[in-house]
């Protein structure tokens, strides 16, 4: 389905460290079969990054990815079943922590978080 509007891309990942790697892959393989620009495809392999590590370390249950192709670029959404939303925190610069979304927020036109009975969405719409 090459440049299809409509297309979509979905892998159920585990709580696990290798899974970011996965969730890279998956994203950098939908942007080139849809043909997007390499800057657009690494843009979205660093909020994919951000995004399967904060269901990681604060979700719960297996995580899904959906990766989704819209008329000016792409869409990343990451299911977990904890409530708990996401906050952008001020950075603190003496820890190696804590930039993951104010990185997701900076590199996307926009995000935010979809509440569900089975947990939450957290998207970011990326453009090229």
């Amino acid at each position: 389905m090459l440049n299809d509007p409509l297309a979509e891309v979905r892998v159920t990942l585990s709580a696990e460290g290798g899974s970011c790697a996965r969730a890279r892959q998956v994203v950098r393989e939908a942007a080139a079969s849809w043909e997007l620009p390499e800057d657009l495809a690494d843009d979205a392999q660093l909020v994919v990054t951000e995004l399967v590590s904060n269901g990681i370390d604060h979700g719960e249950g297996p995580i899904t990815l959906t990766v989704s192709r819209t008329t000016s670029g792409m869409l990343v959404e990451v299911h977990d079943e904890s409530p708990k939303q996401p906050q952008l925190r001020p950075v603190n610069p003496s820890s190696a922590r804590g930039r993951g979304m104010q990185l997701v927020q900076a590199l996307s036109v926009r995000w935010g978080t979809t509440p569900g009975k089975d947990g939450k969405v957290v998207w970011a719409e990326l453009v090229s």
